[in-house]
């Protein structure tokens, strides 16, 4: 590359906005207040919309109905028949088996149930999950977002802790002779660590950028508000969740069926709290997003009352979209992580390397339909999920900056906080368990670390819209992060350089040793 040429990669030109960024600043700066300020939007993916509303109905009646069966009375429905169903089959032909005698009744029996078949003896224990995991939700955002520096101690915290509480949480396992678990915390830390070491030198611009993006959120107290106010909203879901999940482990269920119906049903939590979280990052992209377009939020230009429509349209309009992509989003970025962490310390093993290539592509054909950048776009212009993802993704590829974002690592490290806090919450309410009823402590503790992890998800999206929010302004039009911040233009042009140079000369030196196994061909 020629020296004028380095010179324009390293300080790249500011393209022109998008058609999205067009769209934004024609509907958000284009007039100055009034409904004029907002175009009209249409409802986007209301499918998913309506399944999700049915799926709320529908479990909550489950919930209610599953608590209330044995809340100060065992199975006050008389739902206790429908076990026999999973009892082994009668063939035809054989004997009846003898019916005894029903014993006397008795006062006493009739008048005392043992407290393990009760939803009340369970529910205190998910009413601690909820303390702990809310308590550490707001802890982190007000250590995290609260000022300036305080990003790096908190995200170096959860990467460098995170192994050891894993390893901690294995030992109590073993400790417990819970055999399974133990291992699979093993293996989950021991996981963890080699990811941790074969990215450890992104970590520098990983934190640079995640500085950024606290300084973002520090500089928009009301986001903030708004992340407080989801955490209470998904704890009181979390309250009927965690009185239906208590009569379940007060119902007897023979051949496994307390966990299957356990699975089930943080399935659908799962589900609730990622639409939740999302819901969040809307809001948060689209207020960062009006930040950067108009040059700051005190701004003459900036639209009236923008966190308020943030909200509007994300809860009406683009509801449906982000119901959507919260069903697959977070599995997909997590398989895209672990392959890219693998893809890069193979080496010249061309059968490994060849197997995850092809997973490599298949994960990125589904990231190119999902993608945590599609909220942005959502936020933005209010079209459909997959139509958002495209776009961000096409956007990325388009301009670059593609290369820039599978080089960061921040959705990781965020990640981490996440699970770190949902441990902490399964380990306090898994040994209280233990001490009171110990057969239940897994079940118990478990479930109360999915209550955690989405508890503190809630908060930790915060910062995560930030950084999607940067990437797509510095895609649309790097001036945007120019004018917020010059040496952070600097140091992101400077990043995605390298990165595109990086990739030219692996690139020109796998082309190379391919066809050096070619007879008769002399390298490139």
């Amino acid at each position: 590359m020629s020296s004028s040429e380095e010179g324009e990669s390293a300080n790249p030109s500011p393209c022109p906005a998008g058609p999205a960024a067009a769209a934004a600043v024609a509907g958000a700066a284009g007039v100055g207040v009034g409904a004029a300020a907002w175009p009209r939007r249409r409802c986007r993916d209301v499918f998913w919309l309506v399944v999700f509303l049915l799926h709320l109905l529908v479990f909550g009646g489950a919930l209610a109905l599953t608590g209330l069966n044995r809340f100060g009375q065992a199975d006050r429905f008389n739902i206790d028949r429908f076990t026999n169903l999973t009892a082994a089959p009668r063939f035809a032909g054989s004997p009846e088996p003898a019916q005894e005698a029903p014993p006397p009744p008795s006062l006493e029996a009739e008048e005392v149930t043992p407290k393990s078949e009760l939803t009340e003896s369970y529910w205190p224990y998910y009413g601690a999950a909820g303390a702990v995991g809310t308590a550490l939700a707001w802890a982190w955002l007000a250590a995290a977002a609260g000022k300036k520096d305080g990003g790096r101690v908190v995200m170096r915290a959860a990467v460098h802790s995170l192994t050891a509480y894993l390893a901690v949480v294995s030992v109590l396992c073993f400790w417990g002779k819970h055999f399974f678990w133990g291992v699979a915390f093993a293996v989950g830390g021991a996981l963890h660590f080699l990811y941790v070491m074969s990215v450890l030198d992104r970590f520098p611009f990983t934190m640079l950028v995640l500085q950024k993006a606290v300084r973002m959120v520090w500089e928009l107290p009301d986001v903030m508000r708004i992340a407080y106010a989801f955490v209470l909203v998904m704890l009181c879901w979390m309250a009927l969740w965690s009185f239906g999940v208590s009569g379940i482990l007060a119902f007897h269920i023979p051949n496994g069926g307390q966990w299957w119906a356990l699975l089930i049903f943080s399935v659908s939590l799962f589900w609730t709290g990622a639409v939740l979280s999302n819901t969040v990052h809307v809001i948060v992209s689209g207020m960062v997003f009006l930040v950067l377009i108009h040059g700051g939020q005190a701004a003459a230009s900036m639209p009236p009352k923008p966190l308020l429509k943030s909200l509007q349209y994300a809860v009406t309009t683009s509801f449906g979209s982000i119901c959507y992509g919260s069903l697959f989003t977070a599995a997909i970025r997590t398989l895209r992580w672990e392959i890219r962490g693998i893809r890069s310390k193979i080496g010249n093993n061309e059968c490994l390397l060849c197997c995850v290539d092809f997973l490599f592509h298949i994960v990125e054909t589904l990231v190119r339909f999902f993608n945590k950048y599609a909220y942005v776009q959502i936020a933005i212009n209010g079209q459909s999920f997959n139509r958002s993802a495209r776009d961000a993704w096409e956007l990325f590829q388009s301009t670059g900056v593609e290369a820039l974002v599978a080089y960061d690592c921040s959705g990781a490290v965020l990640l981490m906080s996440t699970i770190l806090g949902g441990l902490i919450t399964g380990t306090c309410t898994g040994v209280w368990t233990y001490f009171k009823q110990s057969d239940k402590a897994i079940m118990v503790g478990s479930t109360s670390m999915l209550m955690g992890m989405i508890l503190v998800g809630v908060t930790v999206v915060v910062v995560e819209s930030a950084v999607t929010s940067i990437y797509i302004c510095y895609a649309e039009d790097p001036r945007l992060i120019q004018r917020w911040d010059p040496d952070f233009f600097d140091q992101m042009s400077e990043a995605l350089h390298q990165r595109l140079q990086y990739r030219s000369a692996r690139a020109h030196q796998i082309l190379n040793s391919r066809l050096d196994q070619l007879p008769n061909t002399s390298s490139i």
